[in-house]
């Protein structure tokens, strides 16, 4: 194929820039452009839960660093797609055509308030963060609504703070991803730093105007000083209306992240891989696959073979001051079939075992360097 003279990367994310910076290695000169939505630039999101809400002195090293790359940034939401002529155009008025596009816009917290209800908190940008720090700070009760991987880290700056929390869920925390064992040991561990658990058999509600509490489906009202849904997020694909290439579970991609529509890929939290027999399985949201695919998307558009998978399955957080990096597939079933260590004071290292497939190792609270969990995850096959 003939290598694409103009590239348009749609998402200043870290799977934007990271398929940026990727095309530079590979030897791609043609000119690049990067359309952001976030007029001071987007940032590196794991630290937003991680290290802005315990503090202000990291905010200004967020930023992802395009120094060198010769790649224009165009800061204007993209508003619009014309994929029969190449055309890529943004909410201040630029026309940008194209040889090859990258769509890397990411996703959008997931909101549940009513229409016209304010005073929602959300946590996915460097704003949002801000806000939900200064929040922390005069908050003497919290409430947070999802017991996901980023509602636990919100519970744990609360309890940093002293700051008594519930957490609210229909499922126990991470138990849809980590499994019921894992799952046990962090509700244990929340109970012992005075976490309040609440499970609930179905959608809550945001009560208030501005918001200042939750109904549980059976009328029982919980309110707080602060309330921060954490609720998952949605593909950001409505810039891209009638151009097929994108559906509820967000932007169909084969092995090589290129998308239904010639010349057009897609990597990050936007996109869904689709499977040889054209099913899209569901999104995986996690860091390290954004980064993957934005390599994956640079080798696709420049016709060369990608030197890795557009997925990898590592990933980490830190819960009530303990690290959990896993490596490996997610959901976890049943109990690990190997520990090593004890997993109630917080060091252990466990493994699901899968016969013929790679097993998920994971460091509770155990320092691992990830290389060493990738090796014993590979290990198994």
């Amino acid at each position: 194929m003939t290598p694409p003279r103009a590239v348009v990367v749609v998402g200043e994310s870290v799977a934007g820039t990271t398929a940026a910076r990727n095309l530079r290695a590979l030897g791609h000169s043609g000119p690049i452009t990067i359309v952001g939505a976030e007029a001071q630039g987007a940032c590196s999101r794991p630290p937003l839960s991680k290290g802005v809400l315990k503090g202000g002195g990291s905010d200004s090293t967020l930023g992802y660093d395009l120094g060198g790359l010769d790649v224009d940034v165009l800061r204007s939401p993209a508003t619009d797609l014309d994929t029969d002529h190449k055309l890529v155009r943004t909410e201040n008025g630029r026309v940008l055509g194209y040889d090859a596009l990258i769509v890397a816009t990411g996703a959008d917290a997931r909101r549940i308030a009513a229409p016209g209800q304010e005073g929602e908190v959300v946590l996915r940008t460097l704003d949002d963060a801000r806000l939900l720090r200064a929040r922390l700070d005069t908050a003497a009760s919290a409430l947070v609504v999802g017991a996901g991987f980023l509602g636990m880290e919100v519970v744990s700056a609360c309890v940093a703070r002293g700051i008594p929390v519930t957490v609210v869920d229909v499922d126990p925390p991470l138990r849809r991803v980590l499994g019921p064992f894992l799952s046990d040991a962090i509700t244990a561990r929340a109970a012992e730093h005075g976490v309040r658990v609440r499970t609930t058999p179905g959608r809550v509600t945001l009560t208030g105007d501005p918001v200042d509490g939750v109904r549980l489906p059976d009328g029982t009202v919980h309110r707080a000083d602060l309330v921060v849904s954490c609720c998952g997020d949605v593909p950001n694909t409505g810039w891209l209306a009638g151009t097929g290439l994108a559906g509820p579970l967000g932007i169909g991609i084969d092995p090589r992240c290129a998308t239904a529509v010639p010349g057009v890929f897609a990597a990050g939290d936007v996109t869904c891989l689709r499977t040889d027999a054209g099913v899209l399985q569901p999104r995986r949201p996690f860091w390290s696959n954004a980064v993957a695919q934005g390599n994956v998307a640079a080798a696709s558009v420049l016709g060369l073979d990608p030197a890795g998978p557009p997925l990898d399955d590592y990933f980490w957080t830190e819960v009530l001051g303990l690290s959990i990096k896993v490596v490996g597939p997610l959901p976890l079933p049943g109990p690990p079939t190997r520990v090593e260590g004890d997993l109630s004071s917080g060091s252990a290292l466990l493994t699901w075992h899968r016969e013929g497939a790679r097993s998920t190792v994971v460091a509770y609270g155990m320092r691992k360097p990830v290389p060493k969990l990738r090796l014993m995850a590979a290990a198994a096959l």
